[in-house]
C-alpha cells in the first residue's frame, strides 16, 4: 500500500515535477530583464508595452489577466492533453477561469503600484528585497496562496461551500497552503527579483508571462489535493469529469 504524503512531500513534489518549465519561464524573463537594459530594440519595445499599460490602465490589467490566466493554459490544455479537441468543459473552465483571474489580476497592479508608492520606484537592491518581502511572504501566504486554493477547490469540489468552511482552519492552511506555499516560492521569488527590478510599468506586463506558469502549478496541487492525479503524473490544467 502506498503512503500518504505529508504535506511537504506534496510541495516537493510539485515543485520537482514542474522545475523544468520553472526554470524555464525563469530564464526567459531573466533573459528579458538582460535585453531591457542593454539591447536598444528590446528596450524599445517593452517601453511601448509599458506605454499601453499606462494608457489603458485597468483594460490592459484585465485583459492581460485573462489571456495569460485562462485563455493561454486552456489552448494548452486543448493542443496537448485533449489531441486539438475542444469540449464544453473547456468552456466550463473559461467561465471559472476569467473572473478569477481578471480579479486576481487587478489586485496584483494595485500592490505592485501600493509598493511603489509606499517603497519607492526605483531599482535598488534595498528596494527589491522590501517588494519581494511584502509580496511573498505578506501578500502571498495571507490572500494569494488561500485565495488560488480556495477558488480551484471551489471549482473541482462542484461548486461546494465545504472549501469555504474549511478555509479558516489550521488544519486546512498546513495541509494546502503550506505546501502550495513552498511549491510557489521556488518559482516566484527568483521570478520577483526579476520583475521587480523593471520600471513600474512593466512589471505587470512581466508578471502577465509568469501567471501562466503559476496557473498550471496551482491546478496541478489543487488536482493533487482532490486526488484526481497521481503525485508524479504529468501536468495538466484539468482532469477528466
Amino acid at each position: 500500500m502506498q503512503k500518504s504524503r505529508t504535506p511537504l512531500m506534496i510541495g516537493w513534489e510539485a515543485a520537482r515535477a514542474n522545475a523544468v518549465p520553472a526554470l524555464i519561464i525563469q530564464g526567459i524573463m531573466l533573459g528579458l530583464l538582460i535585453a531591457y537594459y542593454t539591447n536598444h530594440a528590446v528596450f524599445s519595445a517593452l517601453n511601448h508595452l509599458a506605454d499601453c499599460k499606462r494608457t489603458h490602465g485597468l483594460v490592459f490589467v484585465i485583459a492581460a489577466s485573462i489571456a495569460a490566466g485562462a485563455f493561454i493554459p486552456e489552448i494548452f490544455l486543448v493542443l496537448f492533453f485533449q489531441r486539438g479537441r475542444p469540449n464544453s468543459r473547456n468552456l466550463r473552465n473559461l467561465l471559472f477561469t476569467v473572473p478569477v483571474w481578471g480579479f486576481d489580476g487587478s489586485l496584483v497592479d494595485l500592490l505592485y503600484r501600493g509598493e511603489a508608492a509606499w517603497l519607492g520606484d526605483v531599482v535598488t537592491l534595498p528596494v527589491v528585497c522590501a517588494k519581494i518581502c511584502v509580496d511573498q511572504f505578506g501578500y502571498n501566504p495571507f490572500f494569494a496562496a488561500p485565495f488560488g486554493v480556495l477558488t480551484y477547490e471551489w471549482k473541482n469540489s462542484g461548486i461546494s461551500m465545504r472549501p469555504v468552511c474549511d478555509l479558516f482552519t489550521w488544519k486546512h492552511y498546513r495541509d494546502k497552503i503550506i505546501p502550495t506555499l513552498l511549491a510557489t516560492w521556488a518559482v516566484w521569488i527568483p521570478l520577483m527579483a526579476i520583475i521587480y527590478s523593471l520600471p513600474l510599468a512593466l512589471q505587470f506586463p512581466l508578471f502577465g508571462l509568469a501567471l501562466s506558469f503559476w496557473v498550471l502549478l496551482l491546478t496541478y496541487m489543487t488536482n493533487r489535493f482532490a486526488g484526481k492525479i497521481e503525485a508524479d503524473a504529468p501536468l495538466a490544467l484539468a482532469t477528466p469529469d
